[in-house]
This record gives C-alpha cells, structure tokens and sequence, in this order.
C-alpha cells in the first residue's frame, strides 16, 4: 500500500514522503492515527503543491539545523555513571542523559532525535547520532566514565 507521511516517524520516512507499506499497519494504524494518507492522485498533488509552498521554511529549517550542527561541532560529552571493577555500568546510557548534558551546554535537542551506533553498557568512548534535520545529521562523541 502507497502512504504519504503527514509527520516523521522514525525507521519509516519523514514528512509528506511517499512510502509503500504493508496494507494491515497502513490502513489499521498509520491512517486511522492521523499520521498518513493514502497516496491518491489527488492526494500527490495536494503534497506536492504544499511542499513547494513550503520549500523557503523547509530551507530556513535546514539551515538551522546546520547551524545548530555547527555549533556543537566536535565536543566531546562526558557523562559520569556508577560502574563495576570491571568497568560495566549499572544500567545503560540513554538518549536523555545525552539530552541532559547537551542542554548543561546550552543546546535544546529532544531526545527522540538521539540514537547510538550501539548500546552503551561499559565505560569508554562511544558515537551518538544527532538527527536534527532529514539531510542533517550530526555525531557527537560521548566518552563515559565511572564516578
């Protein structure tokens, strides 16, 4: 089944993107939810009119997101967490703790818009992945060290 997204959702697309999924999650969930529509004919050219309505804001959006991106540049965010001897953590490390240290340094990224190239269960250097913009993406170091 062909959708248009009426809002990012993460693994799927972003906005007023044209997808194709299965029929039961378009027609049960994605429609009836208010987050898509089908992708109609009609409905093509009432997005494409609207996006290029929209192109100067979609452009001052990312401009920015790029500004923000370049902003943050290449910090490194030290989080503090309790750990074992052998150096595993209680627990993981989250995107809100990311979110939190970001915002300590005066950068206000939700953090649904943080994820991590992989988990966070020990301490040392790890790459979290700032989703600021869907053609701006920005990595940030995290270096985790125990208390």
């Amino acid at each position: 089944m062909d959708i248009i997204l009426r809002e990012d959702i993460h693994g799927l697309g972003y906005k007023n993107d044209a997808v194709k999924v299965k029929d039961g999650y378009g027609r049960n969930f994605l429609i009836p939810s208010g987050r898509a529509i089908v992708a109609s004919k009609s409905n093509r050219k009432m997005i494409e009119e609207n996006v290029r309505q929209a192109a100067h804001k979609a452009e001052k959006l990312r401009k920015d997101a790029q500004d923000i991106a370049d902003a943050i540049g290449e910090i490194v965010l030290e989080i503090k967490t309790k750990a074992g001897e052998s150096g595993k953590i209680f627990g993981a490390i989250t995107s809100l703790q990311v979110s939190d240290s970001l915002k300590d340094r005066g950068y206000d990224i939700d953090r649904r818009r943080i994820s991590f190239k992989e988990k966070i269960k020990t301490l040392g250097d790890y790459q979290a992945v700032l989703d600021l913009h869907k053609e701006v993406q920005h990595e940030v170091a995290v270096k985790v060290v125990g208390e």
